[in-house]
C-alpha cells in the first residue's frame, strides 16, 4: 500500500479542498493504474498554474500525498508557493551547485514508496494551442537510474480556473476539469542501457508522446506533428 498521508497534508486539505470542490466539476480516471506497492514518478503536462492544485486533489483524493518535483520560482507565488513549500515538496534550483539535491530529495520519497509529481516541460506550455512542448530530460533519467514506474497523467480544464500566466482566478461557474491517469509508460527498451543523450532522449520522447496522445483524447482533437521547441521555436508568449 501506499505509504500514509502525512498529517500535514490532510490539514493543507482541509483548507484546499472545499475550494477545488466548489469550483470544479471533477471527470476522473485512470486510478487504477496508479501503484500502491511502490513509490512512483507522475508525470503530467503543464497549462495552468492552477495544475499543481488539481493534479494534487486527483493524487490525493486516491491515497498519494503529492510531492511536486518543481523549478524552484514557483515556490515564489504567492498563493501556489506556500501551498508548495512546508508540506516535504521538491523545488529544483537550476543551473547551481544544489540542482542535485532536488534529485536525493526525490529518490529518498520514491525509495520509501512515495509518489513524485514531475512536468516534465519545466515550465508552461509555449505552444500556442497549449499542447505539451518538447520536454526536459529528468524525469526520465530518474524513473532509470533507480527503476521506478512512469504514469502518465493527462489533465484539461484547470486553465479556465486560471488561464496559463494570469493572476486573476475565474471561480465560478464550476469549471470542468479531466484528469486521467494512464499505464506505467514501456521504457523496458531503455532499461539497463548506458544514460547517453539519445537514450535520455528517446525515453522523454516516448513519455511525452504518451501524455500528449492522451490528451488528444480528452480534447478529441490531435495534436500538432512536432512538439513546440522553445530553442528552436522561442518562447512563444
Amino acid at each position: 500500500m501506499a505509504p500514509k498521508i502525512p498529517a500535514g497534508f490532510r490539514a493543507a486539505a482541509v483548507l484546499v479542498k472545499p475550494v477545488l470542490l466548489a469550483t470544479t466539476k471533477r471527470h476522473w480516471s485512470g486510478a487504477e493504474n496508479l501503484p500502491s506497492d511502490r513509490g512512483f514518478i507522475a508525470v503530467s503536462n503543464h497549462v495552468t498554474y492552477a495544475d499543481p492544485f488539481t493534479l494534487a486533489h486527483f493524487l490525493y483524493d486516491h491515497g498519494y500525498a503529492p510531492h511536486f518535483l518543481a523549478k524552484a520560482s514557483l515556490f515564489d507565488l504567492p498563493v501556489a508557493g506556500k501551498a508548495l513549500a512546508g508540506l516535504d515538496q521538491v523545488p529544483v534550483q537550476r543551473g547551481s551547485a544544489r540542482a542535485r539535491e532536488a534529485v536525493d530529495a526525490a529518490v529518498k520519497l520514491l525509495s520509501r514508496g512515495d509518489s513524485i509529481a514531475v512536468f516534465p516541460e519545466g515550465t508552461l506550455t509555449r505552444d500556442p494551442d497549449m499542447w505539451p512542448m518538447l520536454a526536459r530530460t529528468g524525469a526520465a533519467r530518474m524513473a532509470l537510474e533507480h527503476d521506478v514506474p512512469v504514469i502518465p497523467i493527462a489533465q484539461w480544464g484547470a486553465q479556465e480556473l486560471l488561464a496559463p500566466y494570469s493572476k486573476k482566478v475565474d471561480l465560478f461557474p464550476r469549471k470542468t476539469v479531466t484528469v486521467k491517469a494512464g499505464p506505467a509508460v514501456d521504457l523496458a527498451e531503455f532499461r539497463g542501457r548506458d544514460l547517453d543523450i539519445g537514450v535520455l532522449r528517446g525515453a522523454t520522447d516516448r513519455i511525452m508522446d504518451t501524455l500528449t496522445g492522451m490528451l488528444e483524447q480528452i480534447r478529441g482533437e490531435a495534436a500538432p506533428d512536432k512538439p513546440w521547441d522553445m530553442r528552436r521555436e522561442g518562447g512563444g508568449r
